[in-house]
């Protein structure tokens, strides 16, 4: 096969949850830019549909649906529109995020809380679309992890800042989606479903990233000592989404620049 059919993702349907974020938003342009159909969904509609609309003016094809992932009729009603309007599914991309808890010590009920949405609800709508999958004949499920999945914090890139220390939960629920990745791919494999996460560096956010930490974190980074842009994580998610990963199942691909190198 032509490698540039390997890419493509023509005729494919993709769901990306939390598209219309920083990362999310790009994920969707390279979905769409490699031909698929993708839809980007999370609560917040109107931002979805600017989004969708802003691409479709692009020539690309990008829809725009409603999820609650803490909600479980909300996943339910997704998952009826997806297969209604679009026929099925054939790539995931779990993307979603919440991010309520602030620091080492913060109240139990802000850990809570990201367990209903980061854990409890992401398994929900992972479920709900790996069924999707398996009604395709399979697919390929994408999760969106982070490098602190796989390492502990370098605090030393907060030195000058009052940020603070970063919360725990995100670590838990980073790590634990390369497990679910690992599991996936040894219990749905049989349906011919892939299971693959991006662990990102930071990603540049000026607006809440003072010059310090900027500063401490890009001289460690080999790769033009800067952060990630949104552009860096549109071929990774292309290339786990396509027949141009079929051999792959069940990897952590990091994207740091080089800095854990």
């Amino acid at each position: 096969m032509h490698v540039k059919e390997l890419l493509s993702l023509k005729g494919k349907v993709c769901l990306v949850t939390g598209g219309a974020g920083r990362y999310g938003k790009c994920i969707v342009e390279g979905l769409a830019e490699a031909e698929g159909t993708v839809i980007t969904a999370s609560r917040n509609l109107a931002a979805n549909e600017g989004v969708a609309a802003e691409f479709r003016a692009r020539g690309l094809d990008v829809h725009a649906a409603q999820l609650d992932q803490a909600d479980h009729a909300s996943v339910v009603a997704l998952t009826g529109l997806i297969r209604e309007r679009f026929g099925g599914l054939d790539v995931f991309v779990n993307n979603s995020v919440s991010r309520p808890m602030q620091g080492y010590r913060g109240p139990l009920e802000q850990f809570a809380e990201s367990m209903r949405v980061n854990a409890t609800g992401m398994f929900d709508i992972t479920r709900e679309m790996t069924d999707l999958l398996i009604d395709r004949g399979g697919g390929s499920v994408v999760h969106i992890s982070s490098m602190f999945g796989m390492f502990g914090p370098d605090l030393s890139n907060y030195d000058g800042t009052t940020m603070g220390e970063p919360p725990p939960d995100y670590f838990f629920h980073n790590a634990g989606l390369l497990a679910l990745a690992r599991y996936q791919t040894r219990v749905l494999g049989k349906h011919n479903i892939r299971a693959n996460c991006i662990c990102p560096g930071g990603l540049y956010a000026p607006e809440i990233q003072p010059e310090p930490f900027r500063r401490n974190y890009t001289k460690k980074v080999p790769c033009g000592q800067r952060l990630a842009n949104p552009d860096d994580i549109k071929g990774v998610v292309v290339f786990l989404a396509s027949q141009a990963s079929a051999y792959i199942s069940g990897e952590a691909i990091l994207m740091d620049g080089g800095m854990h190198c």
